[in-house]
């Protein structure tokens, strides 16, 4: 049956299909070992090491911030003792993610979107398919393994230097004893929280490099597009992983 002359899904719905198909490409180019291993340390650097500032600084205010507005209304009520325990598991089960994909969505995606979607539109991927070279296979599968990688190595790195951070300001601020604290961590956290948090970091990663090489490869018209085009992808990404965080979470803890 055909569809009516009138009708037409909307741009945004395609291209995150094509972006669903060229992420499928992607798992089964990694599957059957098709990895160009020089480009994927290069694509983990700037997944890691390139990243680690931001997310550093983000981690050390926000364990503090917390602190600030949760420990104050806490030790008002005599159970400063509970501090720690909540910094913990509102920073492994949600923050830590949450925050790092943010982080990784404004640092790395935008990088991809835009190197990927020059590339389209000055029409060096037809270039690269005249080699007979696939472009996913060079260009996108490095990405995405990178961001897999090196997203749960960045959310671990928060999660830490929350954890820390909030110890820090809540002995000097609020006078809690570093061991109430860290017995209040140990009490509170559950065995599968660490690994949840890193599951959730790991399919947001993929969600990130999915979308963003699927928004860059699917960019058409002239470099005006490309900023367009980039735009959309953060955008697209965002919405989608707070989607999926929605699910994950009522999954693994509800």
């Amino acid at each position: 049956m055909k569809r009516p002359v009138w009708f037409k899904s909307p741009r945004w719905l395609s291209r995150l299909g094509s972006s669903l198909l060229i992420g499928g490409q992607a798992v089964s180019a990694v599957a059957k070992g098709r990895i160009g291993f020089n480009d994927l340390m290069q694509e983990l650097m700037e997944a890691g090491p390139g990243s680690f500032l931001i997310v550093l600084i983000t981690a050390l205010a926000a364990g503090t911030v917390f602190n600030i507005q949760v420990a104050a209304e806490l030790s008002k009520q005599g159970a400063s003792a509970t501090v720690g325990g909540l910094l913990a598991l509102g920073l492994s089960r949600e923050i830590a993610p949450l925050l790092t994909a943010t982080l990784l969505t404004g640092k790395v995606a935008t990088a991809y979107a835009a190197q990927i979607g020059t590339m389209k539109v000055t029409e060096q991927i037809d270039a690269i398919t005249m080699l007979r070279t696939d472009p996913v296979e060079y260009l996108v599968v490095p990405r995405v393994l990178a961001m897999v990688i090196m997203a749960p190595v960045q959310c671990l790195l928060f999660f830490w230097v929350g954890i820390w951070s909030g110890q820090v300001s809540s002995t000097i601020l609020y006078s809690i004893p570093p061991s109430v604290f860290w017995n209040s961590v140990r009490t509170w956290m559950e065995p599968n929280d660490l690994p949840s948090m890193l599951l959730k970091a790991l399919v947001f990663g993929l969600q990130i490099a999915v979308i963003a090489c699927g928004w860059g490869l699917t960019t058409r018209g002239g470099p005006k597009e490309v900023g367009t085009s980039t735009t959309g992808a953060v955008v697209m990404i965002l919405v989608t992983v707070a989607l999926m965080d929605a699910l994950l979470t009522k999954l693994l803890f509800g």
